[in-house]
């Protein structure tokens, strides 16, 4: 069984952080139907995202490229990306962060459909 750490709701849908750890942080993430995460970046951390469930439209430096169940995606520090489900079926996805420094203030928003800073 999976013990949770947190859970966050979001504008686009939610996130559980499964572990959290000084090296890495390891987060399920669901977006709902039709819904995207913030254009963005980050200074001191990568992330490597494997689809669950659903399909999933990521962009990756200006690039779109499309997942589905099974597939990765490698988001090196500093690349701006977001992911988006365009479908009208839920797309969850685990997230692996590693770095050197984990917050949600390590996020520069871009573009946010939400008007978040």
């Amino acid at each position: 069984m999976i013990r949770i750490l947190e859970t966050d709701e979001r504008p686009w849908g939610k996130y559980d952080v499964l572990a959290d750890n000084p090296n890495y942080k390891l987060k399920r993430i669901e977006v709902n139907p039709g819904q995207k995460l913030s254009y963005q970046y980050h200074h001191k951390r990568q992330e490597q995202w494997t689809i669950v469930e659903g399909e999933a439209s990521v962009v990756l430096d200006d690039n779109e490229i499309r997942l589905s169940y099974g597939e990765s995606i490698f988001i090196p520090i500093g690349a701006k990306h977001r992911i988006m489900n365009l479908t009208d079926k839920p797309l969850v996805f685990i997230e692996i962060q590693t770095g050197m420094y984990f917050g949600e203030d390590d996020i520069v928003r871009l573009e946010d459909e939400y008007k978040r800073a």
